[in-house]
């Protein structure tokens, strides 16, 4: 029987004399060795690059099957082959008698047990030698040129074969390949064209590459609406939910193909279909609400008040007789409803009409006349803008309930839901299989020993969203109360989202899957079920999932559903009066709402916008990326201040040591209609701590008003009323806006932080009053200061988070007193 060598084993022992180390091999066979029938004679070391003819010292059978090899000195790192052999001396290379002759050489490494940074597989190549390229005409970019050029290599290669008719197989396979080549040559130029944004065309492709410098591209918003639901006699507490058995409650704009006066029916009706076919836009409630047929119309408590008046910036009000249902977060719309000059309907301003959050409702009674009534008080931030005439007395005409308040009230928005049950909105929806030519073949071509790895390329699943437009919403969480209504209608652009949802059923797994919407999937995780919904500028809407890195892939096989909305942009900010019909399935709800135009939106509909376009985010994305957002200076905290409440006239921050660290102390100068309480504070502290700098605290505080006492002495010129002119200058030198738009010179936002008061606006203003002949101002200094008379300086200087204030009110005599002397010639 043949014996044979097995493997090579280099004896390497760290703590052998380095000169020793690597010098004594290992050779391992299948069966034993007899002593002595190999000798030193009979090993041949060859190979090597640095160190060559490795000389064979001494051959040992250290045990039966196991050869010892002495060698004098160690290999380098190349690869070297030890042989069996006859006879080193006369060159005999044959193997001894005995050994088999492919067992009897083995290539080995003295440096196998180094550590190495290098990889010892042997790379295997398998393309093919160089080839002669054709002369083929690279200009050839459509159907009729790559025609000819196929014709014209064909003649070249086979030049025997000259049919050109069109039934040929040849001229069939050759039109098939330049249509194949023609299409190919179309997409690689609009690949090329979508690769840059100043040559994009497609607004998917704009919006990709704007995110690439940070900048957001929107695709616009839907609008909300309040809307009042009033209902017939005797309804206390009747739901109108969102939605109704699976079914969304439906608020549809008046159209003139359906019958007058008709407020309700049902979506299987034959009303629905022919609004929708009218072109009636569909608004869906956003809340729960609990109708009531006492919140129809409430009127007013005036007190016995012939001429009252809610004042601008009233938030409290008294409502006539009592009602139990009433509850704090119901919102209410002030109306006016008659004119206060004639007591008609037709002459009622339609701009006055003002929506409020109830914050306290009380019940309370009249001791005079033993009446009941209701104190009601409604949020800061919905303080009337302007005031409210409640009744109103002309000559000897009394009008009496000139305004009311409306309930009922509902909160709408623009779009309208579908929801997939049997067929999908998608385009394809279900995720193909991978594409068998496109699978990647892992493995050497030459490792004839190791199967080749089949990796299958995972295929590309962007469906199309068969409606639109997808409404964009602004978040808005129904489950909490209200805070204010002017909450409800403030948002910006950017926070507002796709409305649509995906549901994923994979075969072979119980249950589904949901799948939400992101603005990007740069910052989501490998198992995250969320997708991209891409707008193109036809309104088209295109899904977009992860690659299994950033975002989930969606398994091949699995089917997808949606649910989404319809409807957004600038076409939902309808008018005043415009929403006419309810849809519902709820018969109760039908029942209590009679047929006499009982839906209706007091207000108009806002915040409708259409998405930004192509041309608007080339133009501002190239410098979205040198926008500063991060507040470093005093002036930075006070700008990002008043971008993050509008309500903030003007702001100012200094900067203090606080004891352990760096504190900006900001002090805001808000709106008449805006106060800063601990819910203001803390606002505006979560906005603004995106923009400060890290280590240093935020605190904000109000700002220090400073009250001015100024008295006037003015001379009446001949001809006018000196009582006239008297009111001409309270009000040229008042707090408020006059009639004309112009504003009071101590209107709040005239004067900022650390602004200095001079005196000669003060005479300049008043002598440009009618009547006025001449005018000395006798006291100037700061309201119970006898100290800072700025007379003989001609000004008064406030310090840096100082503003000035005179608002003469006789209420609050503490913030500034403006006293004036007539004298008549």
């Amino acid at each position: 029987m043949l014996n044979g060598i097995d493997f090579l084993e280099v004896m390497d022992n760290p703590g052998d004399p380095y000169d020793e180390r690597q010098t004594k091999l290992f050779v391992y066979f299948l069966k034993p060795l007899t002593a002595g029938s190999l000798t030193v004679d009979n090993i041949l070391i060859t190979g090597g690059d640095r160190i060559q003819n490795i000389q064979v010292t001494a051959v040992t059978v250290a045990q039966s099957q196991v050869l010892s090899v002495q060698v004098a000195k160690a290999g380098d790192f190349s690869t070297y082959t030890l042989q069996i052999v006859q006879s080193v001396e006369h060159e005999q290379d044959a193997p001894p008698t005995g050994f088999d002759p492919i067992l009897s050489s083995i290539d080995f490494c003295f440096k196998v047990a180094c550590p190495s940074d290098f990889d010892c597989q042997p790379a295997c190549d398998c393309a093919p030698g160089p080839q002669k390229a054709p002369a083929i005409n690279y200009v050839a970019k459509d159907y009729a040129s790559f025609r000819q050029l196929m014709l014209d290599r064909l003649s070249l290669l086979v030049p025997d074969w000259t049919e050109r008719h069109a039934a040929d197989l040849g001229i069939v396979l050759v039109e098939m390949l330049s249509y194949v080549g023609d299409y190919l040559s179309y997409k690689q130029d609009a690949i090329a064209t979508e690769a840059y944004l100043h040559t994009a065309r497609r607004r998917i492709s704009v919006r990709r590459h704007v995110r690439l410098v940070d900048y957001f591209m929107h695709d616009g918003c839907n609008s909300r609406v309040w809307v009042q639901v009033r209902v017939g006699p005797g309804v206390v507490g009747f739901p109108l939910t969102r939605t109704f058995n699976g079914a969304v409650t439906q608020l549809l704009t008046q159209v003139s193909a359906l019958p007058a006066g008709l407020s309700v029916f049902r979506p299987t009706d034959a009303f629905y279909q022919t609004a929708l076919i009218a072109g009636s836009l569909v608004f869906e409630p956003m809340q729960d609400v609990q109708l009531y047929t006492d919140h129809n119309q409430l009127l007013f408590y005036t007190w016995g008040d012939s001429q009252c008046c809610l004042p601008q910036g009233a938030v409290t009000a008294t409502l006539a007789g009592s009602h139990p249902y009433l509850q704090v977060g119901q919102v209410l719309i002030l109306q006016e409803v008659l004119g206060p000059q004639t007591g008609a309907a037709a002459d009622a301003d339609p701009t006055h009409r003002y929506p409020v959050c109830l914050s306290s409702v009380t019940a309370s009674s009249d001791p005079l006349y033993g009446v009941a009534v209701t104190e009601i008080s409604w949020a800061a931030a919905d303080a009337l803008p302007a005031p409210l005439c409640i009744s109103s007395l002309v000559g000897t005409h009394y009008y009496d309930n000139v305004s009311v308040a409306l309930g009922n009230i509902v909160l709408a928005d623009y779009g309208s839901t579908i929801q997939d049950t049997t067929t999908s909105s998608l385009a394809p929806s279900v995720v193909a299989q991978p594409d068998p030519a496109l699978t990647i073949m892992t493995g050497s071509c030459a490792d004839h020993c190791n199967t080749p790895v089949a990796t299958p390329t995972p295929p590309r699943f962007n469906p199309l969203l068969s409606r639109g437009p997808l409404t964009q919403a602004a978040p808005f969480d129904a489950t909490v109360a209200l805070s204010s209504a002017a909450a409800c209608m403030q948002w910006t652009v950017e926070s507002a989202a796709p409305a649509i949802t995906l549901t994923q059923t994979v075969a072979g797994e119980p249950g589904v899957f949901t799948w939400t919407p992101l603005r990007d999937l740069l910052g989501s995780a490998a198992d995250t079920l969320s997708f991209v919904a891409e707008v193109e500028s036809d309104g088209s809407t295109q899904i977009r999932f992860g690659n299994g890195l950033q975002g989930m892939r969606p398994v091949s096989g699995s089917r997808f559903m949606a649910t989404y909305r319809i409807g957004n942009g600038a076409s939902g900010n309808i008018g005043a009066g415009t929403i006419a019909y309810l849809v519902t399935s709820d018969t109760a709800l039908l029942s209590s709402i009679p047929q006499t135009g009982m839906i209706t939106n007091p207000l108009p509909a806002q915040g409708g916008v259409e998405p930004e376009s192509m041309d608007t985010a080339s133009q501002n994305a190239p410098d979205a990326f040198r926008t500063q957002e991060r507040a470093v200076t005093a002036q930075d905290y006070a700008d990002f201040a008043q971008t993050c409440n509008p309500g903030i006239q003007v702001a100012a921050c200094t900067f203090r040591w606080t004891g352990s660290w760096r504190t900006a102390f900001l002090s805001v100068d808000p709106t008449p209609m805006v106060h800063v309480d601990d819910t203001f504070k803390q606002s505006l502290l979560n906005c603004m701590d995106r923009y400060r700098m890290a280590g240093q605290d935020l605190d904000v505080d109000a700002s220090v008003y400073v009250s001015l006492e100024i008295h006037m002495t003015v001379c009446v010129a001949a001809g006018y009323f000196a009582a006239n002119v008297k009111e001409a200058l309270l009000a040229v030198f008042s707090n408020k806006i006059l009639p004309d738009g112009t504003r009071g010179v101590f209107y709040p936002g005239n004067f900022g932080f650390g602004q200095t008061v001079y005196l000669s606006p003060l005479y300049a203003a008043a002598q440009q009053t009618a009547g006025v002949s001449s005018v000395k101002i006798t006291r100037f200094r700061r309201q119970g200061d006898k100290y800072s008379n700025g007379i003989a300086a001609g000004k008064l200087e406030m310090h840096r988070l100082e503003i000035p204030r005179l608002d003469n009110d006789r209420n609050y005599p503490d913030r500034g007193i403006f006293k004036l002397t007539m004298n008549t010639v």
